[in-house]
């Protein structure tokens, strides 16, 4: 398929979506087809192109290509080139294997990134512009800097967009005891998160000369990019490099696992793939595919390295040892049907009574003993239908709740906003109907802030859902330029505190003040577990 089409993506285990992004191949500037535009960066020039709504520069190198001995390696430094870059077409995606949700890879040259600036560039002016990076979801082992088109963010905030690829799956995560071996920090893992983080690095350096400001950066994402912001948050070797986060459903990974389990599971990996000798050599020997065809399904998670990730994000929010910059922290009211339709409803039909409590016990990866604890808190009789129930039972246990938590956290410390994307009717754009209501499903809310065309064409927003779509990206603009969501041009949006518990409900047609979320998804409950 090729690049320019529009898509979405979603993940496994942890999903995401993916909107979508239209790249225009330009020639030069001259008569008939696009203007283009030069702007000089660190390694040389990029020739981007200027639509009738944009300047798009598109597949800009960050870093050096991840291949051979720098596989498993920090990023480092793309060589200079001579001449202007052509940026004018998406770079390589990172490897990935097939799905329904993003176009398969092999390739690992894959750190590329793009700049999008309003048609008024700045250049050389005293005035910059706010610079927003996003961090696509895909449960780090899925996912595209191309799907997302950021021109409602431009039009509304005169604001500068970047979006990244950066490794994923078991090339961005793997931890092993050889690879750790190499590192001065005697870490490995978390090299995606190191790709993110030379991005930030390199709009540091590099932004200006787009007309953006450097000293005001904010950092958001979706799903795995929403766990991603969370990460830079807790990470030390992130300071300085963004000035506010925006976590859109990215709550459900507070506690990361050690580096010495996350290298037994490396070891492991490495055999499978076969590398018994558990040498780096081997290792980087590998084929990507061969990779891709081992490391499984259900998503990747930062682990804690000591240097990059010193603390468990719980930790360092509890704490206050993290980087103090305003945050909007967010979810969706159902989550987890999403979920529900991959991993139930997909594979073996719709989820049966007598199904619903292996299902639970596989949800959140308990054993059957325990179930009935959870059984009585979501029983049957209280639902339309045993997905209906899981459903409701993984956003609450997943998502929602720790949400909530990490907004309490992060408002003891630093200017917090908590929302809920609460419309029920929102559009399903890539996945086809199943036997209940997909609801305010993971990933729903994306469409609100980018303009999307999926494939097979899905109903355009409605009247009122378009109301709401200009109030959340007015929003997002409005905390990329202040730090404050809040303008004359929205509904108030109350900073939360704990003890108000206020959060906003993006509910068509206009936001909406609620203070019923704790109750609503039994956070009570799932705090009294210990969780």
């Amino acid at each position: 398929m090729s690049t320019n089409h529009r898509r979405w993506d979603s993940l496994g285990g942890v999903a995401i979506g993916l909107t979508v992004a239209c790249a225009v191949l330009t020639s030069s500037a001259a008569s008939a087809g696009p203007k283009s535009k030069v702007v000089s960066t660190e390694n040389g020039p990029v020739r981007g192109i200027v639509t009738s709504t944009m300047q798009e520069f598109l597949g800009i190198p960050y870093a050096a290509a991840p291949v051979g001995d720098l596989r498993w390696k920090p990023p480092r430094p793309h060589a200079r080139w001579h001449g202007a870059l052509d940026a004018s077409a998406f770079g390589n995606h990172c490897p990935q294997p097939p799905s329904p949700f993003g176009r398969p890879s092999v390739t690992e040259d894959c750190l590329f990134l793009n700049v999008y600036t309003p048609l008024e560039s700045n250049h050389g002016k005293p005035h910059r512009r706010p610079v927003m990076m996003w961090i696509h979801g895909g449960a780090l082992f899925l996912g595209e800097s191309d799907d997302y088109d950021p021109t409602r963010l431009l039009e509304a905030g005169d604001v500068i967009v970047v979006t990244i690829n950066y490794r994923l799956g078991a090339l961005g995560f793997l931890a092993h005891p050889a690879l750790s071996a190499e590192s001065p920090h005697h870490a490995s893992g978390n090299y995606g998160l190191m790709d993110q983080q030379f991005a930030l690095q390199w709009v540091q350096r590099n932004i200006a000369n787009f007309g953006g400001d450097p000293d005001n950066v904010t950092v958001f994402g979706q799903s795995a990019g929403g766990l991603s912001v969370q990460t830079h948050l807790a990470s030390p070797t992130a300071a300085n490099l963004f000035h506010k986060a925006i976590v859109e459903s990215g709550a459900y990974s507070l506690a990361q696992p050690p580096l010495a389990v996350a290298e037994a599971r490396g070891a492991a990996f490495a055999t499978l793939v076969g590398c018994s000798d558990q040498t780096a050599a081997c290792l980087r020997a590998v084929p990507a595919a061969t990779l891709l065809a081992n490391q499984g399904g259900t998503g990747f998670v930062p682990n804690l390295d000591g240097n990059l990730l010193p603390q468990s994000i719980s930790a360092a929010f509890a704490s206050g040892e993290f980087n103090h910059v305003p945050v909007i922290e967010g979810s969706t009211h159902d989550e987890w049907r999403l979920f529900v339709a991959l991993n139930q409803e997909f594979v073996s039909g719709p989820l049966t009574p007598a199904q619903y409590p292996a299902a639970i016990a596989s949800t959140l990866g308990i054993p059957a003993a325990v179930v009935p604890v959870f059984l009585a808190e979501y029983p049957l009789a209280n639902y339309p239908s045993p997905s209906i129930a899981l459903g409701a039972l993984g956003t609450d246990g997943i998502f929602a709740c720790n949400a909530r938590i990490s907004a309490q956290r992060l408002s003891a410390h630093v200017p917090t906003f908590e929302y809920e994307f609460n419309d029920a009717n929102a559009p399903q754009l890539f996945l086809p109907p199943v036997s209940f209501p997909y609801g305010a499903y993971h990933a729903a809310e994306l469409q609100y802030l980018f303009p999307l065309a999926a494939e097979v064409p899905a109903p355009p927003l409605s009247a009122d859902q378009g109301q709401l779509s200009e109030a959340m990206v007015r929003y997002w603009v409005e905390f990329a330029r202040t730090g404050d969501p809040n303008s004359s041009e929205t509904p108030v949006w109350p900073e939360y505190e704990a003890a108000t518990d206020q959060i906003e409900s993006f509910v068509p047609p206009a936001p909406e003040t609620e203070t019923g979320f704790n109750a609503d998804h039994k956070c009570g409950f799932w705090a009294s577990l210990g969780g």
